[in-house]
């Protein structure tokens, strides 16, 4: 079994993946007006409408309404992430920050109020866990 995606459900998907191409630099895909892919080379966030929802699981999924998913982004330089995104991002929860695990990271919250990990590993225990 592979991991290949998570789908974000929003109450306004053009923002949203505006959002994500922006602090992520990947361009979204569009299936339809309800529904865009940010493909990397790891996975894909999906980002859909609420009126998804009803085609598979009605009532089953809530914008705007997470606070136990964390969405993670492994990149060269978390420092220069946070650089890039000041002025943007307008929810910061923690600038970069190296935790005990080995990893920098920073953490802020997209427009619907998801927490999103940008993280670089910085010390040889963490580099070599992610090497695969």
């Amino acid at each position: 079994m592979d991991f290949v995606s998570i789908r974000i459900i929003t109450g306004d998907v053009a923002r949203l993946v505006g959002f994500y191409e922006r602090a992520t630099g990947a361009r979204a895909v569009w299936a339809t007006e309800d529904f865009a892919e940010l493909r990397t080379a790891g996975a894909t966030l999906a980002i859909a409408a609420t009126r998804t929802v009803a085609l598979f699981a009605p009532g089953s999924a809530h914008p705007a309404d997470n606070r136990s998913v964390i969405t993670e982004f492994l990149v060269d330089d978390v420092d220069r992430v946070a650089e890039d995104l000041a002025g943007f991002v307008t929810d910061v929860v923690a600038g970069p920050t190296t935790m005990p695990w080995g990893n920098r990271s920073l953490l802020v919250r997209d427009p619907d109020g998801n927490l999103v990990n940008f993280f670089t590993p910085v010390t040889a225990a963490a580099v070599a866990r992610l090497a695969r």
